[in-house]
């Protein structure tokens, strides 16, 4: 087989071979068979690598097609839900001429609502139909549109296989935020970029596309930083074995300088004798501690302030003997001095955690996993240990065989703390197909609504979070359970017959 030497020319060829691979057997499949012997001599001459490699570009090509026409399609349908609702939220109330809202809004308001609504359940049927988030449903159609408009150079490369979805994403996320009113900035954005899009890795795309966002945007860096500024955030992340990743995101410059004040105490630690922490630990560990302990903290890891009960500290043995006193946590070395000032109380925000422990394991007597609330499992001792601390913490004791039975019949509307806290344990997140909100951040939604003869009961209750509660309450989303067994399940506007999903935790 001939190959070109131009791939950037030949994307249809490369993708009319991306099946070619599959005729070079393995010779460690050979065993009692009769191969072609030019088959085999294909593999032994190290051709055999040039066929798969030139067909797995195929292989890559085909695939960036079908994607971006997977973008193309999810933009189009929501777009369609938009236009004509009816199919998600039912007939239009407002074309009746006997039609009033009982909460006195326009028909032009109204209208607006269902249009949203409509777009809302087709975002949740498609991530249901295709195992995708919502935010990616919505960011698929956000890009592709964004792409055509702004960028038709790059959406006509990602089309043809040429560019990488990551990349794709990149060229539309920095476009979307360029200004509405300046289409000559577009285009200088998409002719800079399109062809490093097709030639670069991610990660060099990435710094790329921002550094040519920044010499095209007509606007001054100094207006939009100011903006951006208020973007800034903090978010928690679950991850595997009892760990979590909290990001930040701030101004450049600041958390930059935080960074050199962790890494410089992580270094300064690390020449210590004895120190068996690699810098990433320790770079944890300090940044942990100045989190949990505030500027008291940061002071005593300065040397300001020693540890109570520390050599130098009042209430040690040696009140007014130097010495070195190592953080508990992250065993920063402060040197106390004679004459050292009053102690001062390690301090922690106080913030309501759930945490639910079989009794079992909090006698020591099992080894069944604790439950941290928005996490997980997480190790016993960790769990006895925040199971007998102070009454910050929200202990739900677990019956070892039966676990935890309630039954409520309310005959209020309002939900007791009691029934509250119990639907929190039973699904510990929103009930939405996908969702992983936090049940204590949802609303407790009554799924046959009160006003029409719903129970306050476990039975009719479920969270939702806000965008789904809505969503279920105005659109044809329907969720029904089975009242022998407990099964729920939701249709969709489309049909679709969606399982609640179990609790993840």
């Amino acid at each position: 087989m001939s190959i070109s030497t131009n791939p950037e020319d030949d994307l249809e060829w490369r993708a009319e071979h991306s099946d070619d691979w599959r005729y070079a057997p393995d010779p460690r499949d050979s065993e009692g068979t009769n191969p072609d012997d030019a088959l085999f001599a294909l593999q032994s001459t190290g051709e055999a690598h040039t066929v798969a490699a030139v067909a797995l570009e195929g292989i890559t090509v085909r695939a960036r097609m079908l994607i971006a026409d997977q973008y193309a399609a999810i933009a189009m349908i929501l777009r369609d839900a938009a236009t004509c609702p009816d199919p998600w939220t039912g007939p239009d109330p407002t074309l009746d001429p006997l039609w009033r809202d009982p909460q006195d809004r326009s028909p032009a308001q109204v209208r607006a609502e269902r249009r949203d609504v409509a777009e809302r359940a087709a975002v949740l049927d498609l991530a249901v139909r295709l195992g995708l988030s919502e935010t990616m449903i919505r960011r698929r159609a956000h890009d592709a549109d964004t792409l055509r408009e702004r960028c038709p150079r790059t959406w006509a490369a990602f089309s043809s296989g040429a560019v990488s979805e990551q990349n794709a994403g990149t060229a539309a996320q920095h476009a979307a935020t360029l200004p509405d009113d300046a289409p000559e900035s577009w285009a200088a954005f998409d002719e800079a970029v399109e062809r490093a899009a097709r030639t670069h890795s991610p990660a060099r795309f990435r710094l790329r596309a921002r550094i040519v966002r920044e010499r095209v945007h007509p606007e001054h860096i100094d207006a939009r930083h100011e903006r951006a500024r208020a973007d800034r955030n903090v978010w928690l992340t679950g991850e595997p074995d009892g760990m979590a990743t909290l990001s930040i995101q701030g101004t450049a410059v600041d958390l930059h300088r935080s960074y050199r004040t962790i890494d410089a105490q992580a270094r300064d630690l690390r020449a210590q004798d004895g120190e068996q922490r690699t810098l990433a630990q320790l770079r944890a560990d300090i940044a942990t501690d100045l989190l949990l302990d505030g500027d008291d903290e940061r002071a005593r890891l300065q040397g300001s302030i020693p540890d109570a009960g520390a050599a130098g500290s009042p209430g040690s043995e040696d009140e007014a003997t130097a010495g070195a006193a190592p953080c508990a946590t992250c065993g920063h070395i402060s040197l106390a001095t004679t004459a050292a000032p009053a102690p001062t109380q390690r301090r922690r925000d106080r913030v309501s955690v759930a945490i639910t422990v079989p009794v079992l394991t909090l006698l020591g007597h099992g080894d069944e996993p604790a439950t941290l609330e928005g996490y997980g499992p997480i190790d016993s001792a960790t769990a006895r240990r925040l199971a007998g601390e102070a009454s910050d913490w929200v202990r739900i004791l677990t019956h070892p065989v039966t676990g935890t039975v309630l039954d409520v019949d309310r005959k209020t509307y309002r939900v007791p703390n009691a029934l509250r806290r119990w639907l929190g344990v039973r699904d510990p997140v929103c009930i939405s197909p996908g969702c992983t909100r936090l049940a204590r951040d949802c609303d407790l939604d009554h799924r046959l609504d009160w006003q029409y003869g719903g129970t306050t009961a476990d039975t009719n209750l479920a969270p939702l979070c806000h965008a789904h509660h809505v969503v279920k309450t105005k659109s044809r989303m329907t969720l029904y359970r089975d009242e022998v067994t407990g099964a729920r399940w939701w249709v969709t506007p489309t049909h679709l017959t969606v399982p609640v999903d179990p609790a993840p935790f």
